[in-house]
């Protein structure tokens, strides 16, 4: 199976998206996290970052999508 051109750049951009994610959430336990736990602010920057990441991965299928379309 050869992979075309359209499909490495879904692949790469995609793969951006998620290490920004996980970028996000190391930063996140290593500003909130603690001995004890995550503190409830800590949580509401995951939920944040969650949020964020969907919003990101549906602009992102948008926008390769009118890509295409060119």
């Amino acid at each position: 199976m050869e992979i075309d051109e359209e499909m490495r750049r879904q692949t790469v951009v995609s793969l951006i998206a998620v290490g920004l994610f996980l970028a996000a959430l190391i930063g996140i336990g290593v500003v909130f996290g603690s001995a004890g736990g995550l503190s409830s602010s800590g949580a509401l920057a995951l939920v944040g970052a969650l949020a964020g990441f969907v919003l990101l991965m549906a602009v992102i299928g948008i926008v390769l999508i009118r890509l295409k379309d060119d």
